[in-house]
């Protein structure tokens, strides 16, 4: 590929590329909000190539990744300029690229002693970053939502698990909460290791011993 058809370079190139990934709460970046492509020549190798983030559910920051063979490149200020767009351009078409993944992507389903469990784990990575997506909110309120609250957890880049109990299942926050931990503590790519309580849409994040 000419250096100049890169993803890196070529918007058009990058537009059927690009998604949204979460990262951990803390993860340093550059606030979308705060690009100014006039300033990069004063920044040039320092902020300029600092990934940028838009604000995510319960804390979560989001970036978003050029997908290349074996890793993925998280796109910056310098990415942005090249590309000759916004950044609102830039996540607008990573989460239309994402909600075209999942639709096409299937969910395993798991059920056992009233317990109904919904696991999104790929291997493409960009798993956890359903969560983002209304349309994922809402399927996952549907289907598990009937006689229980729906809890989520996202330990992983290349994981999402949301899943619900009868209420006389005490245990079942308390059993999601220790997996999501553990999952978070051995993963390659981690994103949070709390679960989190999913109504009408949005995320809450699930106070001990609830």
């Amino acid at each position: 590929m000419p250096v100049a058809d890169a993803p890196e370079q070529d918007w058009p190139t990058a537009t059927g590329l690009i998604m949204p990934v979460l990262l951990p709460v803390g993860t340093p970046g550059l606030a979308a909000a705060a690009y100014d492509p006039a300033a990069l020549h004063l920044t040039r190798g320092t902020a300029g190539g600092t990934p940028l983030q838009w604000p995510g559910p319960v804390g979560m920051p989001i970036a978003v990744a050029i997908p290349a063979t074996g890793f993925h490149v998280l796109v910056n200020a310098e990415h942005v300029a090249a590309w000759g767009v916004e950044p609102d351009a830039v996540i607008s078409t990573a989460m239309a690229n994402l909600l075209a993944w999942s639709n096409s992507t299937p969910w395993e389903s798991e059920a056992s002693d009233g317990r109904r469990i919904r696991v999104s784990d790929s291997g493409e990575g960009w798993d956890a970053g359903r969560l983002l997506l209304p349309e994922v909110r809402l399927f996952l309120e549907r289907e598990l939502g009937d006689g229980g609250r729906v809890l989520v957890a996202v330990p992983s880049r290349h994981l999402l698990v949301a899943g619900s109990a009868p209420a006389s299942d005490a245990a079942f926050a308390e059993d999601l909460r220790a997996f999501a931990a553990a999952a978070h503590a051995d993963a390659d790519e981690p994103v949070d290791p709390r679960a989190f309580v999913l109504f009408q849409g949005g995320l809450t994040a699930l106070a001990d011993g609830s």
